[in-house]
C-alpha cells in the first residue's frame, strides 16, 4: 500500500524558514498533481500550494513570494522562508496519483506535520 511520509516540520522564529518534504513509498504508475495544505487549529484545511505533472505552480494569495514547492519524481517539497506566526498549522502533503495503467487517478494524503512560528 502506498502511503505519504512527511518531513521537516517544527518549531522556527518568524522571518525564519523551514523546509517541509513529502515521499511516495511503494509503486506508483503516474502522479498528477503534488500540493501542500494546511490546518490551524478551529480553522478549515486550505490548499497553500500546488504543482502539476507539467510543473505549473499554484500559490494561495498568504504564501506568495515567501514559499515555493518543487516536484522531482515521487517527492514533493515545499521551501518555506519569512515564517510568521500564523502560518502556524499542520501541513499535509497531498498527491493525486494513478497506481496502475488504465485506472483513474486517486488521492493520498500524508499523515500531516505542525510548523509552529513563535519566538
Amino acid at each position: 500500500q502506498v502511503q505519504l511520509v512527511e518531513s521537516g516540520g517544527g518549531l522556527v522564529q518568524p522571518g525564519g524558514s523551514l523546509r517541509l518534504s513529502c515521499a511516495a513509498s511503494g509503486t506508483i504508475f503516474s502522479i498528477n498533481d503534488m500540493g501542500w495544505y494546511r490546518q490551524a487549529p478551529g480553522k478549515e484545511r486550505e490548499l497553500v500550494a500546488a504543482v502539476s505533472s507539467g510543473g505549473s505552480t499554484n500559490y494561495a494569495d498568504f504564501v506568495k513570494g515567501r514559499f515555493t514547492i518543487s516536484r522531482e519524481n515521487a517527492k514533493v517539497s515545499l521551501q518555506m522562508n519569512s515564517l510568521k506566526a500564523e502560518d502556524t498549522a499542520v501541513y499535509y502533503c497531498n498527491f493525486r496519483a494513478v497506481f496502475r495503467p488504465g485506472y483513474n487517478p486517486r488521492e493520498l494524503w500524508g499523515q500531516g506535520t505542525l510548523v509552529t512560528v513563535s519566538s
